[in-house]
């Protein structure tokens, strides 16, 4: 079985240092050999490239842009009367996916808008997304990337987000039928909407693209005290033969650096010589 690989958002880990080109340098330095990148458009690509060329570093997901923030927006997929300035952000996201060598793009739905009821508005927002999701997944086709979906949870992170559940999102898979669209199981989000790991990492394992991790419910390191025993979870995944990327996001309770020891010791379990520092 073939050890995990993983990947430091940038997001949430290393951010003692507030530029991204450092981000990437300190992700290197501390062993990884990938990164996610969830928002880089307030940077230059090619800069973002050249850094994360010189770590050593694999660009290996990165977000669709998610919209106008000042009126409430989190992703534009599922948004009824916004498929004009999703397809514009997706078209951003792909030349920024381009530039970075990067073939992931999380095609982040979006949640309900303010003053509508979650119940009523689920089947236009469904047939939104599905609608942006097959045009996507031509444009994603043409380069040859893959697209993502995510569900997060509505319980604690966000009680608007329109996809919530791994059913929910395998569903709408089906409806696209497109083969070049995935599913992103973020763990954190799975056990508080779903639980029941392991049966849900066996069920929907065939649609899973790209894994997040992050323990509940403080959503901090994988060994740090709360409900999921990430140890069990990566033998599970090695078992299953999972050859993707898992993602780091989570708030790590202090230093990044310092609170990596869990990577540390897999990778030392794995017999891997990484380097660390």
């Amino acid at each position: 079985m073939a050890p995990l690989r993983f990947a430091a958002n940038l997001d949430w880990l290393f951010t003692e240092r507030p530029a991204l080109p450092e981000r990437l340098e300190a992700a290197a330095r501390a062993g990884f050999r990938a990164a996610e990148l969830p928002e880089p458009y307030a940077w230059d690509p090619a800069l973002l490239r050249r850094a994360a060329d010189r770590a050593g570093l694999a660009l290996v997901l990165i977000n669709t842009p998610p919209g106008d923030r000042d009126k409430g927006e989190k992703g534009l997929g599922a948004v009824p009367g916004r498929q004009a300035a999703f397809r514009e952000g997706l078209a951003l996201a792909v030349k920024y996916a381009k530039a970075l060598g990067c073939l992931r793009i999380h095609l982040m739905a979006g949640r309900v808008p303010a003053g509508t009821e979650r119940t009523a508005m689920a089947p236009e927002m469904e047939a939104t997304f599905i609608e942006n999701l097959r045009y996507a997944a031509d444009i994603l086709a043409q380069e040859d990337m893959t697209g993502l979906l995510e569900p997060m949870n509505s319980r604690i992170t966000d009680p608007r987000y329109f996809l919530t559940t791994s059913h929910q999102a395998a569903a709408i898979l089906e409806k696209v039928g497109r083969p070049n669209l995935w599913l992103q199981l973020d763990i954190f989000h799975c056990q508080i909407m779903n639980g029941n790991l392991t049966q849900t990492l066996k069920t929907y394992f065939p649609l899973i693209g790209h894994i997040q991790i992050g323990q509940v419910p403080g959503r901090h390191e994988p060994d740090s005290p709360g409900e999921v025993n990430f140890p069990y979870l990566f033998q599970l995944l090695e078992s299953l033969g999972y050859e993707g990327y898992v993602g780091c996001e989570y708030t790590p309770q202090g230093d990044t650096l310092e609170g990596l020891g869990w990577l540390h010791a897999y990778w030392e379990s794995r017999g891997w010589q990484q380097r660390w520092w």
